[in-house]
């Protein structure tokens, strides 16, 4: 066991090494849309991510039984949201396909090519149900049209943990890729992040859009818990990514603990980079007995600081992010969204956070 230990003391050190640039978050606004509206014969609710793509808004709703993508307008100006407005949902009822029905389509991500208008979504399936994860790309229509080859080391549903799969995703850069994360480690590479620091590593896996296959990947180290238990769930993962420079990303990582009511969420964002030193472990089985430098990281935003801004002096769940419009100062905006889990685990909130990103 020694040797294990030292990998994870290595790769913890290596995660906390400085980056050099520092860049900047700053608040700007909230906005919160009212729980469970109507719209088109569905429930606006389960915002799990979202994406802007040629001046309109792409979500991706978080509901199994009825897996859609709301299509929305959303007015930001004088660093203000000033309403949000829905205009189509796309439902995934192909009936040329057997992808819908032989997979458990719980989606989690979801993000759109602005030249063809193909919608690409993530699903973290149900392992429970011996469901795999699963990427795969639709038309404006919701009919399927082809899904992504899974590498070996997500391929094991042994050895991912049922709600820790697929979660997160971002549009690569040079456009000729997407990048992919888990929420919580294989159970072959670390502890679900604790109140102790401990080796807890998610996957973030880079595919190529022409291959149809992943072509690298990376370990980065989940933070622990912070706040004391006053329940039996503490969690923590990554929620969402968004690549914002070759290689660097943001990263938001979600703690929830019940016991806290609507206060049980801990939203942090990440600045994250990939550089010639991170490992490449798409051909690394496990992460608990192989040595593995992970993405550098440093805390740049911690939403406890502007509790005293937001609706109930609560961050909820946020699962979402995406670049929105530039800002009158030329920095680009940010836009985050909340899944309100359709209330069904007590009063959550419909919240909608503009942040603005300064970069060096």
């Amino acid at each position: 066991m020694k040797h294990i230990y030292f990998f994870a003391v290595l790769a913890l050190f290596f995660s906390s090494c400085s980056i050099t640039h520092q860049n900047k978050l700053t608040f700007l606004d909230e906005y919160v849309l009212t729980d469970s509206i109507a719209f088109k014969n569905t429930i606006i609710g389960g915002l799990s991510g979202v994406d802007f793509v040629n001046d309109q808004y792409y979500f991706v709703v978080d509901d199994d039984k009825n897996p859609r993508v709301l299509i929305s307008d959303i007015s930001i100006f004088d660093n203000k949201i000033h309403s949000v407005n829905f205009k189509d949902v796309i439902l995934l009822n192909d009936s040329t396909s057997n992808f819908y029905k032989e997979n458990a389509l719980d989606l989690e991500s979801v993000f759109v090519d602005e030249y063809t208008n193909e919608i690409y979504l993530v699903s973290e399936g149900s392992i429970n149900n011996n469901k795999l994860p699963t990427v795969f790309k639709i038309d404006k229509n919701g009919i399927f049209l082809e899904q992504f080859k899974l590498p070996k080391n997500l391929s094991n549903i042994k050895t991912i943990k049922h709600n820790a799969a697929f979660e997160a995703s971002s549009k690569s850069i040079d456009q000729k890729g997407f990048w992919v994360a888990m929420e919580g480690p294989l159970n072959v590479d670390g502890e679900e992040p604790t109140f102790s620091k401990t080796s807890s590593p998610i996957r973030i896996t880079y595919f190529d859009k022409t291959s149809k296959n992943a072509t690298k990947q990376f370990a980065y180290q989940l933070e622990n818990i912070t706040k004391p238990a006053k329940g039996d769930i503490n969690l923590n993962g990554v929620t969402a990514i968004l690549e914002y420079k070759e290689n660097q990303f943001l990263v938001v990582e979600r703690t929830y603990q019940n016991g806290y009511g609507i206060h049980g969420n801990i939203v942090r964002i990440f600045d994250v980079v990939i550089d010639e030193n991170s490992t490449n472990t798409l051909d690394i089985d496990s992460l608990k007995t192989s040595k593995f430098i992970p993405l550098k990281k440093r805390l740049v935003f911690n939403f406890e600081g502007i509790k005293d801004k937001l609706t109930e002096n609560s961050i909820d769940n946020i699962e979402g992010i995406t670049f929105g419009p530039q800002l009158p100062n030329g920095n680009k905006s940010l836009l985050l969204i909340s899944d309100d889990n359709f209330q069904v685990y007590g009063k959550q909130l419909n919240q909608f956070i503009l942040l603005e990103l300064q970069t060096n």
